[in-house]
């Protein structure tokens, strides 16, 4: 041993635990101590024993270093990040190779940039390692412009990284031709409040943008460090439920481990649900594995949206992934949960299509109104879309039990309505007799004086049972529901 334990850790433990030390003892030991038997020749000047594992360490570096054999330095792990692709797409490099030098690649004037495209319809490989924009003479040669010499361009094209990874500084100032971005109007905008993307974005775009982003701060380019102020991850959606049995060689169902068995796939109308898991409908002996996977050409399960906006309409597609759950968790998709928006978008379209009345709300109304655009504007703000889609079907609830539908209890749901499904929104918006747009109508605001229950009903129990429900005015005490 180099390192043994600390005599603290090592005195700590309690006598149980001693036959396990024991045993341990033949082991290397690889945890932080303190060293043993870690003294070099007298020559050499270096001596660590029984220094602590951190003071070992930069002892031995200071000992390098004063030799000069070696030195401090910070290491970062970064996996590579493959920037060139041999395709028409992307953004091509700026670069040439003239005719007659060493190969090294020469930079094109700023005055060229951005170096263009070219047009053509010609977009398959070369049938050589570079890519499609090779066989375009027209473009690949041209000239040096410090020399005159003939010049080759890169053919390789930039992954598109090159834009995506700065485009948000772009939006703020897009028509500028003499900065990348003006700087009074960066430091108006910038960071971006909110960036939402998957778990692989983790290590691509983020990533990437963020090294960019700091490069241009270093060049003064950008008045912050980060160019995101907060980041959220969505869930996956998994294909649907897969149900599946196994059967062995002899056609008998088999067991898990049996290396032989075969997957046999049924749909969820020949199983059944037992206890915490399913059966075979045709015979609940045979227990069905469930479990959605994750959705792949290969898997067969991938869910075509433009299928199911040929079905269902955008609007629906759109409310279900909100409504699927919660959004940083992984869901399993449900073209049966797609159904069940898609019957709630009806439900709101038949409460407005008999039209609405210019008659005052009731109070009952516009509280039931208002605590829905407290709940749904609170639950948008903080990325609950879920439970803000739960709170816009518990007032269509409500309007189903209204004797009339007052305009001013109604049209302001529209305006709820619209961010989730922007679509009939438009629609029912327009029939409510607005010749433009709700994009430009301000987003409702809750009256609180309207959300103050006037009359509560208070359960009564005896030993648990519930026995009778008193009613009687809000906000009253213990002893004023005993009055009652």
């Amino acid at each position: 041993r180099v390192v043994s334990p600390n005599d603290a850790s090592s005195s700590s433990s309690s006598s149980s635990s001693s036959e396990s030390n024991d045993a341990d003892a033949a082991l290397p030991y690889c945890e932080a101590g303190v060293a043993v038997a870690s003294s070099s020749s007298s020559s050499s000047g270096l001596d660590i024993n029984g220094l602590p594992t951190a003071d070992a360490k930069a002892q031995i570096i200071e000992w390098l270093e004063a030799k000069g054999i070696g030195k401090r330095q910070v290491n970062y792990k970064l996996r590579d990040w493959l920037f060139a692709r041999q395709r028409y797409w992307g953004e091509p490099f700026p670069l040439i190779y003239p005719e007659g030098g060493d190969g090294s690649a020469v930079a094109i004037p700023e005055d060229q940039l951005p170096l263009m495209l070219p047009e053509t319809d010609q977009f398959k490989p070369s049938g050589t390692p570079e890519s499609p924009l090779a066989v375009i003479d027209s473009w690949v040669n041209t000239t040096d412009p410090a020399t005159g010499a003939p010049a080759r361009r890169e053919t390789s094209t930039m992954p598109q990284w090159a834009g995506s990874c700065w485009y948000y500084l772009r939006f703020i100032d897009p028509g500028n031709s003499a900065a990348l971005v003006d700087k009074a109007k960066e430091q108006y905008w910038m960071p971006v409040d909110l960036y939402v993307g998957g778990a692989e974005h983790a290590v691509l775009h983020l990533l990437y943008a963020r090294f960019w982003h700091k490069v241009l701060y270093d060049l003064g380019v950008v008045s912050t460090k980060e160019p995101f102020g907060r980041l959220v991850s969505q869930g996956m959606i998994l294909g649907e439920v897969e149900y599946s049995y196994l059967v062995g060689a002899d056609g008998k169902v088999a067991l898990d481990d049996d290396p032989h068995a075969t997957v046999v796939k049924v749909s969820e109308a020949e199983v059944d649900k037992k206890g915490d898991g399913y059966v075979l409908r045709s015979d609940p002996s045979v227990r069905v594995t469930a479990r959605a996977h994750k959705m792949s050409k290969s898997r067969g399960n991938v869910i075509n949206p433009d299928d199911v906006v040929q079905e269902f309409g955008g609007d629906s597609l759109r409310l279900y992934e909100m409504f699927m759950g919660p959004l940083r968790d992984t869901k399993v998709w449900s073209t049966r949960g797609v159904e069940g928006v898609h019957r709630f978008l009806a439900r709101v379209y038949r409460a407005f299509e008999a039209g609405v009345a210019d008659v005052p709300a009731s109070r009952e109304q516009l509280r039931l109104l208002h605590a829905t655009i407290k709940k749904v504007s609170t639950e948008t703000e903080e990325l609950r879309f879920n439970t803000g889609i739960a709170a816009m079907m518990e007032f269509i609830n409500g309007v189903y039990k209204w004797d009339n539908r007052p305009r001013a209890a109604l049209e302001p749901f529209v305006l709820l309505l619209a961010p989730y499904a922007p679509h009939i929104a438009e629609e029912l918006w327009s029939r409510l007799g607005h010749s433009c747009s709700l994009a430009y109508e301000p987003w409702p605001t809750a009256d609180e004086s309207l959300l103050v229950v006037d009359t509560i009903n208070l359960p009564v129990q005896v030993q648990g049972w519930l026995q009778l429900c008193c009613s009687g005015e809000g906000g009253v005490d213990q002893d004023g529901c005993c009055c009652w």
